[in-house]
């Protein structure tokens, strides 16, 4: 029996991430995959969505400007559009790949294996791998399950991954079609409703049971989103619950059931569920291995599992699933396991990217989660149209909202942007609220001229009282208040 000193199974995210820092400790490492490499956040996940969505904003981007000069455009073709997003999906587990190759040529050759096949904990030492008709038993001195999840199913849909689909069957589509309705108002049921939308070839329907969609989000963010949904002729079916959906002649038809009363019927061309995903655990130890559970995975404290030599990391936890999740808690199991981590994992200061229209960058607390907890806290807002870069670019569309703690130093709870570039202006502040500083750093800064960080350095600004627009002379665009016991208030300098 061949021994490693850890064992991972599932090359998704996390998984590759756990065993390149194992390869910093210079481990024996066994890296186990019984798909490809990459796992959902390459092939029909992270990546693969996300450059639909780029695309899909360059589809849109080119109507408009054709709508400024009278042109009519042309229809989307969606075989290109799908072979470029195959394309570049290939090209990142490609990348991955050869580079695994070159590590198993490199003096890194005694350490790292890589095996294709089905992994099962015999116990929690023992890891049996199945690829086929064979079968083989390794020894693991510690074990990282990363195996990753999939979308839910919903039982009661006809779900077959052609008419009725998840997140999975998108992928396989034959062309755009010309109507679909998506359950699951949620980031990832909004997110395919902006792609659709954005190539103008689909009449977009979105199932939202409560009043408004991405209720864990602040309500003026929702409202744009909302608004430029519309605009692209998506239909919000808001306050609805689903009753009943069927495949009729090729075709779904579903039935709505409304929180004032009465009902309605829809026929269209495609659903897509996007109801959530659950973790892959199917099978994944023997009953001789008595990992403990939760209602919504592995029960982990800080990666490690009630097995101590056993650790989870990415989606078959309880914490937020992200690719920078995933890969930030395997280094962290992998550091947990062979040294002595420089820092607590901690969740704070993690960022997160909305691919809407406009795109919505966070980090930190929203006003909801502030809120929930019971702070006081000081708001500052700037609209994008004070900004020289985003009136440049002819976007004026979105904002900047900042939120410190309402005593002094003002530390920073956390940040939304909603705009052009906003994933890419947002690292600042992350890093200030993983440092646990104020906000006067920023002040100061010598920001790229013009650029969207101009617009946080000036919300700073206006929190110390210095800010080059005034809150009380420019009111609609910017403001700055205090919000205590359930009431805002103006801040006054």
């Amino acid at each position: 029996m061949e021994k490693y000193d850890l064992v991972i199974v599932g090359a998704g995210p996390s998984g590759y991430a756990s065993a390149m820092r194992s390869l910093d400790f210079k481990k024996k490492t066994l890296l186990i995959e019984r798909n490809k490499v990459g796992g959902a956040g390459v092939t029909n996940g992270a990546l693969s969505s996300k450059t639909w969505w780029e695309l899909s904003r360059d589809a849109s981007s080119f109507r408009r400007s054709l709508n400024r000069v009278n042109l009519k455009a042309p229809n989307s073709n969606f075989r290109e559009i799908q072979a470029e997003v195959r394309k570049a999906v290939s090209e990142r587990i490609n990348l991955l790949e050869e580079h695994m190759d070159q590590l198993r040529e490199s003096n890194y050759s005694d350490l790292l294996s890589f095996k294709v096949g089905t992994a099962q904990l015999l116990s929690k030492n023992e890891v049996e791998i199945s690829n086929g008709m064979q079968t083989e038993v390794v020894w693991a001195d510690h074990i990282i399950l990363a195996t990753g999840s999939r979308p839910r199913f919903l039982p009661e849909l006809p779900i077959d991954e052609k008419i009725v689909m998840t997140s999975e069957g998108i992928e396989n589509m034959d062309d755009f079609p010309e109507s679909m309705v998506i359950v699951g108002a949620g980031v990832i049921g909004c997110e395919y409703a902006t792609i659709f939308a954005g190539f103008g070839s689909t009449k977009v329907h979105l199932i939202d049971k409560g009043a408004r969609i991405l209720p864990f989000e602040d309500e003026d963010v929702v409202r744009i989103i909302e608004r430029n949904m519309e605009h692209n002729d998506v239909l919000i079916h808001r306050n609805s619950k689903l009753i009943r959906m069927e495949i009729v002649n090729g075709r779904v038809e579903y039935e709505l059931e409304y929180a004032e009363g009465g009902t309605d019927i829809f026929n269209v061309e495609k659903a897509l569920i996007s109801v959530g995903r659950v973790p892959n655990l199917e099978d994944l130890w023997s009953d001789n291995v008595k990992i403990t559970m939760s209602k919504r995975g592995i029960e982990d404290n800080d990666t490690q599992t009630s097995i101590s030599n056993i650790y989870a990391v990415g989606d078959l936890t309880a914490d937020i699933s992200l690719v920078n999740v995933g890969e930030l808690e395997g280094r962290y199991a992998v550091e947990k396991i062979f040294g002595k981590p420089l820092r607590k994992l901690v969740y704070e200061n993690i960022s997160t990217i909305m691919f809407l229209n406009p795109e919505v960058a966070s980090v930190g607390l929203n006003e909801n989660q502030a809120k929930e907890k019971g702070l006081e806290y000081k708001v500052v807002t700037l609209e994008y149209n004070t900004i020289s870069r985003a009136i440049a670019m002819r976007n004026t569309q979105g904002f900047i909202k900042l939120l410190v703690t309402n005593e002094e130093p003002m530390k920073i709870l956390g940040m939304k942007i909603i705009g052009l570039h906003s994933s890419s202006a947002i690292q600042a502040v992350a890093l200030l609220i993983s440092m646990d500083k104020g906000i006067e750093e920023l002040a100061e800064c010598v920001h790229p001229h013009p650029s969207i960080t101009e617009g946080i350095q000036e919300c700073v600004r206006m929190l110390l009282g210095k800010s080059l627009f005034k809150p009380l002379a420019l009111r609609g665009r910017i403001s700055c208040r205090t919000y205590k016991q359930g009431l805002y208030e103006d801040i006054k300098f």
